[in-house]
Order: C-alpha cells, then structure tokens, then sequence
C-alpha cells in the first residue's frame, strides 16, 4: 500500500498551492475536494490507489488551505477551474483522471465543459457534487453561503464552533455530509481558526463560488462535448447533492457510467472512516 509523499508546493497565479504527490509512472490521478476541506479527504483513497496509480491531490484554496492566496486571487467556480488546469499544465501532467466529490466535482465539470481546460484530462470522476440548479447545495450550502456574507472576523468567531464535535456533526455543518470521520472534519476548520488570512481567503471564496448561480447550468449544457470516459458515483439517498442530479450527469455525458452508493452521504470518500 502506497504513502502519500509530505505536502509539495508550486506557485501558480492565485499564490503558492500545496498539493500531496504519491509519485511513480502509474497512471495520473487527480483529486479535488470541496469547500472548507482539504486535501486529507481523500486520504483513505489514496491509500488503496496507490502504487498502482500516480495520485496528485492538490489542497485548493477553498477554506481549509494553509497558504493564504493573493487578494485577486479568482476564487470563483470558473476561477478555480482555470487553477486547476493550470497545475496540470506547470505539474507537466497528462492523460489524467480527473475526479472531484462536493465542489470539487463542480469545478471538475467546469474543467471539462471547456475543450481548452480539459486538453490535459483524460477520463472524468464526478462523486456526489453540485450541479444544475443546486448552487447552493441543499441546507448545508445554503447555511455556508449566509456565513459568507460575515466579515472575516466575524465568520472566524462564528467558526470557533466547530471546535465541537456536536456542532460538527449538524445537519447546517457536516453531519448530512458524512457518518463518519469526526476526526478528519475537526482537521478542516483548524486553518480558519489559526490564521486570518485563512479566514479572509474563506469568505471571499464563499462569496465568489455562489455568486452566479447559473453557472453549472450553463456548463451542464456543454458537458456533451466531454466524449471520453467518464464515471459518476453518487450516494443513493444523498441530503445534499440530489440523486436524480447523478442520474442527469450519467445522461448527458456520452461515455459515461453511473454507479450509487448505498451506504453513504455526500462525502463517499470518508465512507471508510471512523471518530
């Protein structure tokens, strides 16, 4: 079983990304994750992936990085997929597996819904994500969106919440994300709560992510045009990202396979998880 390498950095336009590399000539993988997490979501992943599989896991700047990014920083959905493409292009990767659960899988969409961005993907992994007209996210989203509109002070005090297990495991926070992994979850909010620029960094992607709110209806309209291989994965009964939204993505994607997963919420990666 393989071992995901300590944190690597590379400086692209938005600042200084970290980002986890198991190394090896196998088949390149990369992992994006959703907001106010952080690269350790797919930790367990990773772990049975490799050796066979190269695994990059970039940590985005979606509100549990560590390196504060630049004050024009484009933190928008379009933005970060434009971030994305650039780390494969500096990273040198190709042919990838592009996979995304939560907004990571909306960015995902993004990335491939443009044929200049995806020029680098080779096959696409959407797992339980926003897409269509679920921008914000069901009761989880709509709750992070408000808390966006705080000052980052007064969003970094609101947070201090989640220094709680009880609190973390609400409906308004994760508990409709995920059953299990208290322990990695507690590990998300520690950046917010440790750095202002964090915090600053949180608020803006917040406000900059659920800004427009057509934008993955409009990328959904393009999504045709992805004629490669392509795997959605969704939880059965999932609260937050609706079944039936999976469903349409296997549809409308022409190579695409849907497989649910029964016994699961949103964050499929952390299913394996205990604490």
């Amino acid at each position: 079983m393989g071992e995901l390498r300590s944190m690597g950095e590379i400086e692209l336009s938005a600042g200084t990304i970290e980002y986890r590399d198991t190394g090896g000539d196998g088949p390149v993988m990369v992992l994006l994750h959703g907001l106010l997490m952080d690269a350790t979501l797919w930790d367990e992943v990773v772990a049975g992936l490799a050796p066979r599989y190269r695994c990059v896991v970039p940590a985005l700047p979606l509100g549990a990085h560590r390196r504060p990014v630049r004050r024009d920083a484009d933190l928008s959905l379009p933005g970060l997929a434009r971030l994305v493409a650039e780390l494969l292009q500096r990273l040198g990767l190709s042919d990838v597996t592009l996979v995304g659960n939560d907004t990571g899988g909306a960015i995902a969409q993004l990335v491939a819904a443009d044929p200049e961005l995806s020029k680098r993907v080779g096959r696409l992994v959407l797992v339980s994500c926003e897409a269509f007209d679920n921008l914000p996210p069901g009761l989880t989203g709509r709750t992070i969106a408000l808390l966006g509109r705080l000052p980052a002070w007064a969003f970094r005090a609101f947070m201090q919440q989640m220094r709680l297990k009880p609190v973390r495991r609400l409906p308004i926070a994760f508990g409709w994300l995920t059953r299990r992994g208290d322990a990695v979850t507690r590990g998300w909010a520690r950046p917010i709560l440790s750095e202002p620029g964090i915090a600053r960094d949180a608020v803006r992607v917040l406000r900059a992510v659920f800004a427009d709110r057509t934008v993955l209806s409009r990328a959904a309209e393009r999504l045709a045009g992805f004629e490669r291989p392509a795997l959605v994965v969704w939880a059965a009964r999932d609260r937050v990202m609706p079944p039936e939204h999976g469903r349409r993505l296997a549809a409308l994607l022409p190579q695409a396979r849907l497989v649910e997963v029964p016994d699961s919420e949103t964050l499929i990666p952390s299913t394996s998880r205990t604490g």
